[in-house]
């Protein structure tokens, strides 16, 4: 296990991939580097416009590998088109029809994820890993529990934990017995319990990166809170290389929540951590506005500073304490703090301008 020098988390040691073949699109992943932010476009794929621009816009919000559907050859078509837009990895989501995978590889898809279990059996997935291997790009086996294996139901009478880990076994199995490695494992059900005990089975016997997430997580509030559990459970037991949180709707809110899954596990190191109070009645300045306002105007940051943001003097004065800035309200006043050491004291009306001086201030001599 290797020791995160982020946080206090021991990582799974795990082989390192390349996805994206042009330097502007490349990362890696597994190995010692960070966990990557993963999401999936919502839009038609052959609307290669509309796709490249929702791309863009998970972009600016740091996502790091983008995934499309292809469900037509279409949809394969427009890969190079979408592909001279981006800046990060394109990876191609294949289902049922084999030589959509083929067609997307042709059409230079950085990366292909599979599922063998509705895919057509052994012969088809070897066509793919032949495909693949020639263009030297990764796979993902994505091994899901609404489309595990028949026999594998058969056994287990149900889909559950033991019996996505017998799937994924078979697989890697079979990959490897055709001198292929260059490939990222999934093992997702919309159970959160399912999914945490899958991974912890194959984990113990694989090296293979490990993509996480909870698969029809549900809508806005449901979804995030299942992802988080769901992840954020694994990734304390050091297993995880990349993670993708599904929210119904809004694919930028998915990167979003991603990072702050990673931000509060100390996994993420390009923005600050804000810190905030959930207020009470003892709050007397407008703190939710404060901070939201202090969370927008320090999104330039791209370091892990902590920033705390505190409504009273009951934990105020230690969070500022234990953060690189804060600031600590109290009867319409603020003191702002640097480093645990009381700065100065303003009006709450000059409160945030006050500390975005000093912030500004302190990241134009330092960057």
């Amino acid at each position: 296990m290797q020791k995160n020098n982020n946080c206090n988390i021991k990582r799974r040691k795990t082989r390192e991939i390349s996805i994206g073949k042009s330097k502007k699109q490349k990362i890696l992943i597994g190995g010692n580097n960070p966990v990557a932010i993963q999401s999936m476009c919502t839009t038609k794929t052959e609307d290669w416009k509309a796709t490249s621009e929702q791309i863009i816009a998970l972009e600016k919000e740091n996502c790091q590998i983008v995934r499309i559907a292809v469900p037509g050859k279409d949809a394969a078509k427009a890969i190079p088109k979408i592909k001279k837009y981006i800046n990060i990895p394109l990876v191609a989501d294949i289902h049922f029809d084999y030589k959509l995978a083929l067609e997307a590889i042709k059409q230079g898809a950085d990366k292909v994820r599979i599922n063998p279990g509705n895919i057509g059996g052994k012969d088809n997935v070897r066509e793919v890993i032949i495909a693949a291997k020639k263009a030297g790009i990764p796979l993902r086996l994505g091994i899901n529990a609404g489309s595990l294996e028949e026999d594998i139901v058969k056994k287990y009478g149900r889909s559950c934990a033991q019996g996505m880990n017998e799937s994924a076994r078979r697989w890697v199995r079979f990959f490897e017995k055709q001198g292929f490695k260059n490939f990222v494992v999934s093992l997702k059900a919309s159970d959160v319990i399912e999914t945490v005990d899958a991974h912890k089975l194959f984990s113990k016997d694989f090296d293979y990166p490990l993509h996480l997430g909870i698969t029809e997580a549900g809508l806005n509030l449901s979804g995030i809170v299942k992802s988080s559990v769901g992840i954020g459970a694994l990734l304390l037991a050091g297993i995880g290389d990349t993670i993708r949180v599904s929210i119904s709707g809004d694919a930028v809110k998915e990167v979003t929540v991603a990072k702050e899954i990673l931000k509060s596990l100390g996994l993420y190191t390009g923005e600050p951590v804000i810190i905030a109070c959930p207020t009470c009645g003892r709050t007397e300045i407008d703190l939710e506005k404060i901070a939201t306002e202090i969370e927008q105007k320090t999104k330039f940051i791209k370091k892990p500073v902590k920033i705390a943001v505190m409504g009273c003097v009951v934990n105020g004065p230690g969070e500022a304490r234990d953060a690189d800035y804060a600031v600590c309200g109290g009867k319409k006043m603020g003191a702002i703090y640097k480093g645990g050491k009381l700065v100065k004291s303003v009006e709450e009306v000059k409160l945030v301008d006050e500390f975005m001086k000093m912030i500004k201030k302190d990241f134009r001599k330092n960057n």
